[in-house]
């Protein structure tokens, strides 16, 4: 979809019927920053939307940067951490384009449902950039859509949205074979998430950036 396109679904839809937006961040990020697995550094939201995990990160001492196709959902980010009275960076910007203005070195870069969202011929763009943003042994979490899941119609590997967005399901062995060049993976499993109306399927990457040649 088009920046147009997703920023119509921000004007057009209340927020509570976007599918990608809770309140509250997901319990695995929450888990991971409670147990230490990630603790406090410089941080990327891949895909912030209105910034509501961004937010809760920096709450909680990380310094974080957000970046979002969508100028009508960082303008309601930046209006959400104004009103949390928390500092964070958003920035408009297509995650298949230059990214040298969101700037580079970050320790941890993650995308909650956003990978999905990307059709596979363009994945391999998407995952040099996330690459390219980290420092060396960088940490990188992506949580997207299991072909497992049966929402959205069943098994297929591409399925429409009641919003009209297209969803692109993937299997472990995909991610796996998409990922591996550029990370070290240290974790990939199936696990269920919360959705709108019901849980879905995903599969769960917590992994590492490989050095820069």
């Amino acid at each position: 979809m088009t920046q147009d396109d997703i920023n119509k679904i921000y004007r057009d839809l209340s927020l509570k019927n976007i599918p990608w937006i809770y309140d509250t961040p997901p319990a695995i990020l929450i888990e991971l920053v409670n147990n230490g697995s990630v603790k406090p550094c410089k941080t990327i939201d891949l895909g912030c939307g209105i910034g509501n995990y961004s937010i809760y990160l920096a709450k909680n001492g990380f310094t974080i940067t957000g970046i979002d196709i969508s100028s009508v959902a960082i303008d309601i980010a930046k209006k959400n951490a104004e009103d949390n009275n928390v500092q964070c960076n958003f920035f408009v910007a297509n995650l298949l384009g230059d990214l040298g203005e969101v700037g580079y070195d970050y320790e941890f870069a993650y995308d909650w449902e956003l990978l999905h969202h990307i059709s596979p011929e363009k994945r391999l763009k998407y995952i040099k950039n996330v690459f390219n943003l980290l420092k060396p042994n960088g940490t990188y979490i992506s949580v997207s859509f299991s072909e497992k899941d049966t929402y959205f119609g069943g098994q297929g590997k591409i399925r429409k949205t009641r919003i009209g967005t297209t969803l692109f399901f993937s299997s472990e062995m995909e991610l796996k074979t998409l990922y591996e060049p550029l990370f070290n993976i240290d974790e990939i499993k199936t696990i269920e998430i919360r959705g709108k109306p019901k849980p879905h399927l995903a599969i769960y990457v917590f992994m590492k950036s490989k050095k820069k040649e």
